[in-house]
């Protein structure tokens, strides 16, 4: 597999990205009908569309001299090389060699193929190698009560920032004091840590539905960040604006963030909504994602490294051990499994 690091402790495995989970790593239309190369955890990736839509994911490079595939062309579920015309399927097998008779990589495996699923406008990956399991998404982006928006961005950090913006609410007070959905409460709270089924609930105890009060993390062999912010008048028909988030690492220093933007409306609400977010409400999201992302690529090298954290980053911290514990029990697991290929190696032997 071509990776850009080496993920053989907790803590590079958590910033390269852990890798028995699905994640987001295009919105779907960001693939079209050419293939795409990517790099995802640190991962080089190509990606096409057959001729039913079905979308399909194999190492980036070809088996042959290394050149990328996605250079190429696709063919339903084949991908040809544009160098020498070798030509891979999505379970990574060579299948045709067209410029030799013989050759002895033809119906070999030879790259690995990943677990595609395009669900509600976004394309997801499994990293974790064999049998994935089902793809689960929170309720909201699902739900026929639910009207919304996917918009994605990348961004010049490290994910785990991303993540830990999303699990810090103060900063929705003070960051985005001046924005439309979170200029209201007040600038000190307390704070709770909650368990849930599927990960937890950070919230102010002492305010609700007036900022950005509350956030759930969810682990839902995907991880899910699931918040609202109020919305006044001004802002249409529906209830409070919710948001699902997720990020995938790109490598080391960047990532691409996602987040569903939804409202509960039905009928005729429901096309007001839509027309409003489109025509004025678009924006104004986009300018608040704006300062968060300022704020995150201009952090201190290693800023994690350097911190003073208090009583508010309960969360984050909540957050931060969780992933440790993950990262611990993914390296584990590697080591057994090769160790147990060890020892049949040899015993074969």
């Amino acid at each position: 597999m071509t990776t850009a690091h080496q993920s053989d402790s907790p803590k590079a495995r958590i910033d390269a990205g852990l890798k028995h989970l699905w994640y987001p790593v295009l919105a779907s239309w960001q693939l079209g009908s050419t293939p795409r190369g990517i790099t995802r955890l640190g991962t080089s990736l190509v990606l096409w569309r057959n001729s039913e839509g079905q979308i399909h994911a194999v190492e980036d490079r070809c088996p042959h001299r290394g050149a990328r595939l996605s250079l190429g062309c696709a063919s339903h579920d084949r991908i040809a090389c544009w160098y020498h015309g070798v030509e891979v399927d999505a379970q990574g097998v060579v299948a045709n060699v067209p410029a030799a008779d013989h050759a002895n990589m033809r119906g070999r495996k030879a790259l690995i193929s990943f677990p595609v699923e395009e669900r509600q406008g976004a394309i997801f990956v499994w990293f974790g190698g064999g049998d994935a399991p089902p793809l689960r998404l929170p309720h909201e982006p699902t739900s026929q009560e639910f009207s919304g928006f996917l918009c994605t961005a990348v961004w010049r950090c490290n994910y785990r920032y991303a993540h830990d913006n999303l699990m810090d609410l103060m900063h929705g007070a003070y960051l985005h004091a001046v924005s439309h959905s979170m200029s209201g409460g007040e600038k000190r709270a307390s704070m709770e840590v909650v368990d849930t089924p599927d990960g937890f609930i950070f919230r102010k105890t002492d305010q609700a539905e007036l900022n950005f009060d509350w956030v759930e993390f969810m682990d839902l062999d995907a991880h899910w960040m699931r918040a609202t912010v109020p919305y006044g008048p001004g802002a249409g028909p529906g209830g409070p604006f919710w948001i699902i988030g997720g990020v995938v690492p790109i490598d080391n220093n960047t990532c691409q963030v996602f987040f569903w933007r939804l409202r509960k409306v039905s009928g005729w609400q429901r096309a007001a909504w839509r027309f409003l977010y489109r025509t004025k409400l678009e924006a104004r999201h986009w300018a608040v994602l704006e300062q968060d992302r300022e704020v995150l690529e201009g952090l201190i090298p290693d800023a994690r490294d350097h911190e003073s954290l208090y009583s508010h980053d309960a969360g984050l911290v909540r957050l931060r051990r969780l992933l440790s514990r993950a990262a611990e029990s993914e390296l584990r697991l590697e080591a057994q499994a090769e160790h147990h290929a060890v020892s049949w190696s040899e015993t074969r032997a």
